[in-house]
């Protein structure tokens, strides 16, 4: 097979299309034959040389794929050879075959094309257990979502639209603000021009960006209110008033999804199968691609997310 290696750390140009030995399913494991993958920052800072890889993963980027299952390893039940499905990774997505714990497939929605599949998973997986699982978002609480234009932001704002919450959103163009809005955002805010700290109270702030975002992301929360911290785009340190996190009951949440085991993934992805995607196929969410690119060219696809003008997903797809 081919795939998408990370010769240095570095910018885009490090990203290599080269060719490399095609994946064994192991037991309990598929190998599935690409059709497209989707990109996510993770795979920006793990080409940046910024995120340590769990033991094991493999060294090619990419955290979900969709295609065509083509080798079924052992005790693998209720799935079969050709099966259309797309899959939550720990890596390996950039190539044209990929092993995956069964567990962390998917089937693919009802009116979503098998390429566009591969957009999904990990973005309703990373909203599903951040805003569900971990925050405890309820119906009429406000919830604040960094990045409202991204391939997380807009799922999450259609998510949360959907469980009944008010949704405020950032954004950066008046262009990404009016799509934020014809999602379901309630308010988007300019981060250039003006300050969402002075919208809240927000029972839940889910946050992109983390660095110095923490002490502003504390300051706007309700009395238990929750802030899950999903990115660190801004750096790895903030400052945290801890009087006004106890004055006001609030807690704060560091999560991330590649580094939870198989099992804990396989549970994300079944919530996610059961409860987000009758709303994909009833249309109450909307999956967002900005465009496709052939995956040879995964490094033009990462200047364009560095760049930061895309709305929601960009896709990689296998010839």
């Amino acid at each position: 097979m081919k795939a998408v290696s990370i010769k240095e750390p570095g910018g885009p140009e490090v990203l290599e299309w080269i060719e490399a030995e095609d994946p064994s399913p192991a037991a309990g494991e598929v190998v599935i034959d690409v059709v497209a993958a989707a990109l996510n920052r993770a795979d920006v800072m793990q080409r940046w040389g910024l995120y340590p890889l769990p033991p094991g993963t493999s060294p090619y980027p990419g955290l979900e794929v969709s295609g065509r299952i083509s080798a079924i390893g052992q005790g693998v039940t209720g799935r079969q050879l050709g099966d259309e499905v797309c899959a939550l990774l720990t890596g390996g997505g950039y190539a044209q075959k990929v092993a995956v714990p069964a567990g962390q497939l998917l089937t693919v929605p009802k009116g979503i094309g098998l390429v566009e599949a591969a957009g999904l998973p990990e973005a309703a997986a990373t909203v599903w257990s951040n805003l569900v699982m971990t925050a405890r978002l309820e119906e009429g609480e406000t919830l604040l979502v960094h990045g409202g234009a991204g391939g997380v932001g807009t799922m999450a704002v259609q998510i949360a639209k959907a469980l009944g919450a008010r949704v405020v959103t950032t954004v950066g163009s008046a262009e990404k603000a009016a799509g934020a809005r014809e999602l379901g955002a309630d308010v988007t805010i300019d981060y250039r021009t003006q300050d969402f700290t002075e919208h809240g109270p927000y029972d839940v702030v889910l946050d992109v960006i983390g660095g110095q975002y923490l002490e502003r992301n504390i300051r706007p929360l309700a009395h238990d209110g929750r802030l899950v911290v999903i990115g660190l785009q801004d750096g790895l340190e903030g400052q945290l008033n801890l009087a006004e996190l106890v004055f006001k009951r609030a807690s704060v949440h560091g999560t991330t999804l590649r580094t939870r085991s198989a099992r804990a993934k396989a549970a994300i992805v079944a919530q996610v199968q059961n409860e987000v995607w009758p709303m994909i196929e009833n249309g109450v969410v909307e999956l967002v691609v900005d465009r496709t690119l052939p995956m040879a060219e995964a490094a033009e696809a990462h200047r364009l997310m560095e760049a930061g003008q895309h709305t929601g997903k960009i896709l990689l797809v296998n010839d």
